[in-house]
């Protein structure tokens, strides 16, 4: 204990160093405003690429460290996951031809990092969540071998004080906990950059808060996640919780989430948001700082300000207010995170087109946005987008509301064209990628529409977990054509690869609808239970999911023989014929081993088990089914 002591004093120490470096940073971005010493006549787009590396069986691949190794290119850098990579774009002018610019140099890249992939037996995908994850893909094991990562996830842990919990709900409903913010890693993005003057900031950051709900109406592509089908934009409130240091209190108190769309309008500057979420948001990483920032304003050079960017870094507004510096001069640019990765280079590039747009287009139409709408009715707006997509409510300003789709359409696309016209962009480029997202909507064609059509075309074709790989491989293969996913034909299940590498595992197999009940209930139950659902065991767990035992078929028949009512007084209880302490499994055992566990020892069912706690069954029935198949396609081939 005083060993903890002393690190936690000597951290403490750490971070008010820190602290002073960081108050001087926010001091010097206050004076460079003052003195009007940032880029203001050029404006410059960008973009940040994420993407999942996946393995022959299109589950992820962990396998990051090896294929940046055989890319040795500075624009890609490792993600929280080692199943995830980044990359940056080169900023572009905004004029002419930069969106198929853009285009073209995100295909470039996923050309490299593809090959680099397939050399270490991988290959990529962009989806906003992989469909194929498991929650056993999220342990540490998985975290990529970087000291900042570690430090992240154990100053954010030690804020929360215990489990991270989620409770998302859509067609189905997810309710779990995790113990580190490796769920976070299941998101991954196509972040836009825009960058802006500091006079302007303001207007134009609050416009991007506006439009936010409808860019992403038009852009969700995040529908699954672990199997459930959720938010189409799942992204959004999975992101939220998977880093959400807050703990319950015991009184009503106002606690920002660490991800947030922000508490209100920016009134006049940049510094608003710096200031605020210095004020809010516990530092979580220090660093020794390069320079004095003060003394580099006075040798005329941009100071890094590098205890401003680290904390900036950490706080994860949707729309978030960057500070950068390009050929020596200081900028300030509007992050767009609220984009999810894929379908396509091309569906992603539309997006950012009818971001872009709509940006310039609504200053020239309402010039300042804030008189047209509130702020609640942004923030209400973009939460409604993320759960319906393109079937979302929206109140736009002037009080219009309407579904996403219809305001897009009428009203919103005219205004984005009007914006990219005015900005000087290549008609070409306009047409082509705002008749993509045109096309899109008017199909309601969205890449979560298309997953979800695909699962639902599948029926009860094959096991979940092979129609998730079916998805997940028709992804691969229709991004490799290249064409907006409004043209793709729904995933067919032979396209996940057969059974064979769908069912290495357990958790892969097993059945997590468990019917249950409580050693003290009566032994009547249970045989109704049986009787109802068709089921041959049943776990009895405690109050807090922990198994207890395991009532058989074959132990109520041996009671039928052996029961005398006349000698007891009330109910038999399930405790006195249950099977206590059964052998189980892990959701990571290998289906094999589970076959031979059950072989070995006559049983037709075993618990799975996960931190003492029952998450799953498999059974005797499910792994002859599996069998079954295995055999027909050796046969076949």
């Amino acid at each position: 204990m005083g060993e903890q002591d002393v690190r936690r004093e000597s951290e403490a120490e750490e971070i008010r160093v820190f602290l002073k470096h960081l108050l001087n940073d926010v001091r010097a971005f206050e004076k460079m405003l003052e003195d009007d010493l940032f880029e203001s006549d050029i404006r410059r787009i960008g973009a940040e690429q994420e993407l999942f590396l996946v393995d022959e069986h299109w589950r992820p691949a962990p396998i990051a460290t090896e294929v940046l190794e055989a890319m040795d290119d500075p624009h890609f850098t490792t993600e929280l996951a080692r199943f995830n990579l980044e990359f940056n774009l080169d900023p572009l002018v905004f004029g002419g031809t930069c969106l198929s610019a853009m285009e073209w140099q995100v295909g470039e890249m996923l050309a490299v990092a593809r090959e680099a992939a397939r050399s270490c037996g991988g290959d990529i995908l962009l989806t906003g969540i992989l469909p194929t994850l498991v929650k056993s893909d999220l342990g540490l094991d998985s975290m990529t071998p970087n000291p900042r990562y570690f430090a992240l996830n154990n100053a954010m842990t030690r804020l929360k004080g215990g489990a991270y919990e989620f409770y998302l709900k859509g067609i189905d409903e997810l309710h779990l906990h995790h113990d580190s913010i490796m769920v976070e890693a299941c998101n991954t993005s196509f972040q836009v950059h825009f960058q802006v003057a500091p006079h302007e900031f303001a207007r134009i950051y609050n416009v991007a808060q506006a439009v936010a709900a409808p860019v992403m109406a038009a852009a969700v592509n995040s529908p699954l996640l672990f199997g459930k089908r959720l938010w189409r934009e799942t992204r959004v409130g999975l992101f939220q919780q998977s880093i959400d240091t807050r703990r319950s209190m015991p009184h009503l108190r106002e606690q920002t989430p660490r991800v947030s769309f922000g508490r209100h309008w920016v009134q006049e500057s940049a510094l608003e948001i710096f200031r605020e979420d210095i004020a809010r948001f516990r530092t979580l990483l220090s660093t020794e700082p390069d320079d004095n920032p003060f003394e580099e304003i006075e040798q005329g050079r941009a100071p890094s300000l590098k205890a401003l960017r680290l904390h900036n870094s950490t706080v994860y507004r949707w729309n978030r207010v960057c500070y950068g510096i390009s050929d020596g001069k200081p900028h300030l640019r509007i992050e767009n995170r609220i984009l999810p990765s894929g379908p396509t280079p091309r569906d992603e590039v539309a997006n950012a087109a009818f971001w872009f747009g709509l940006i310039g287009g609504c200053l020239g139409r309402y010039g300042d946005i804030t008189e047209h709408m509130s702020f609640d009715e942004a923030h209400a707006n973009f939460f409604a987008a993320a759960e319906h997509g393109l079937g979302a409510q929206i109140q736009w300003a002037g009080g219009t509301f309407a579904p996403a789709d219809r305001l897009i359409l009428d009203e919103l696309l005219p205004i984005a064209r009007e914006g990219l016209e005015d900005s000087g962009l290549n008609g070409g480029d306009i047409d082509l990628y705002l008749g993509t997202l045109e096309e899109r909507v008017r199909s309601r064609r969205t890449g979560a529409q298309w997953q979800l059509d695909s699962l639902t075309a599948m029926g009860t074709k094959g096991p979940l977990s092979e129609r998730l790989s079916a998805v997940t491989a028709a992804i691969a293969d229709r991004q490799r054509d290249g064409r907006p996913v409004v043209s793709w034909e729904p995933a067919r299940l032979e396209e996940g690869g057969g059974w064979k590498q769908n069912y290495l595992t357990v958790e892969h197999c097993m059945d997590t609808d468990l019917v249950t009940v409580d050693q003290t209930e009566p032994v009547d139950l249970v045989a109704n239970l049986m009787l109802w659902t068709n089921i041959r065991h049943v776990m009895v767990e405690d109050a807090d999911n922990r198994l207890v035992g395991m009532v058989s078929q074959r132990a109520l028949i041996k009671l039928v023989g052996t029961y005398h009512p006349e000698h007891r007084e009330g109910p038999l209880p399930v405790s006195e014929i249950m099977q206590r302490e059964p052998v189980t499994v892990e959701p990571e055992t290998p289906t094999v081993k589970a076959i031979d566990i059950m072989r070995r020892n006559g049983w037709s069912c075993l618990p799975v088990i996960k931190g003492g706690r029952l998450v799953g069954v498999v059974t005797e029935a499910q792994l002859m089914a599996i069998a079954g198949q295995l055999l027909e396609e050796r046969l076949r081939e």
